[in-house]
């Protein structure tokens, strides 16, 4: 597959802390890359990095198989960037909005007021076209602003948290549309603290901790590198100290939590393992609500990599 960013040996420094650590990655045509990691990873820096937008130390950056700059414009004019802090007009309506950055890379008026037309569809705008941003809901807003930065109809996009603080029903539209961007072309890089997003949009995902890449590769391929195999949830109440530390003991038991009526069981292995803890509980009369099994998912590999102490 054709190579949109190659990243090779990137390293990024503020005051001799390593924000970026010899750090390489390839973004391939037509792909949604997921970058991932917790707060002070990275990820951010290196977005800025790849955009030109900070000097680094080292390494080499080429984007559509040119060596990118501040100076490389015929780069930048197919790119769309969607950064996580709203940057709209407020004294302009919607409309004019996104044709104000739309204009800023297509100049015939004719075209731009088609891409305009084709971005406010897109986001679902159209009952909104004469709106100012303060009219907008927080949805709608974000909506707005995904509208302005891919409105040129870029071949690369990176959209940073696009869905913070939006309801179910603007971010279901988020995710649809960016599923079109894909479908029209784009090569997409997508950063999210919501691994469920992760998982309906991503191809392949990197995660990055203290500037470097810890883990890359497909969903699938991800989770193998999970300890556990297997996930079993009961919805139990007032379960018994001594009935939870006899479950720890089980052969393929990893571990055990038991809060707020949840019990939680992670398996080494996966074989069987529902079976034994059923009829356990019913060895000794516990009696549970409800009962499943399921794989790791993502957020588990995640917080497995990069440990679940709390960052700034």
């Amino acid at each position: 597959m054709k190579k949109i960013i190659e990243v090779k040996n990137l390293t990024k420094e503020y005051k001799n802390i390593k924000a970026v650590d010899n750090l390489s990655l390839e973004v391939t045509q037509g792909e949604i890359l997921g970058l991932l990691g917790p707060n002070g990873s990275g990820k951010s820096t290196t977005i800025n990095c790849i955009l030109s937008l900070l000097n680094y130390k080292e390494g080499t950056i080429k984007i559509f198989d040119k060596p990118m700059s501040p100076e490389s414009y015929d780069i930048k004019r197919k790119i769309g960037v969607v950064f996580q802090d709203v940057a709209v007009f407020e004294e302009l309506n919607v409309y004019d909005n996104i044709d104000y950055f739309c204009g800023l890379y297509i100049t015939d008026k004719n075209i731009r007021k088609t891409y305009v037309e084709d971005a406010i569809k897109l986001v679902g705008l159209e009952e909104f076209k004469k709106f100012l941003p303060k009219q907008l809901s927080g949805g709608l807003l974000r909506r707005l602003n995904i509208a302005c930065g891919i409105a040129h109809k870029p071949e690369l996009i990176i959209l940073d948290e696009p869905t913070v603080a939006v309801d179910p029903q603007s971010r279901n539209n988020i995710l649809s549309g960016i599923k079109k961007l894909r479908e029209t072309g784009a090569t997409i890089i997508y950063t999210t603290h919501y691994m469920e997003e992760v998982e309906i949009l991503c191809d392949r995902i990197i995660i990055l901790d203290k500037g470097k890449v810890i883990a890359q590769g497909t969903i699938d391929e991800l989770k193998t590198l999970a300890k556990i195999e297997e996930k079993v949830t009961v919805e139990v109440t007032n379960l018994e100290e001594k009935f939870v530390n006899k479950i720890i003991s089980f052969k393929n038991v990893e571990n055990v939590t038991y809060n707020n009526s949840l019990l939680i069981i992670a398996y080494k292995k996966g074989k069987n393992n529902l079976l034994e803890l059923i009829d356990y509980l019913k060895s000794e009369g516990i009696k549970y609500n409800k009962i499943f099994s399921e794989r790791p998912t993502l957020n588990d590999v995640f917080l497995e990599l990069t440990g679940k102490e709390l960052r700034d």
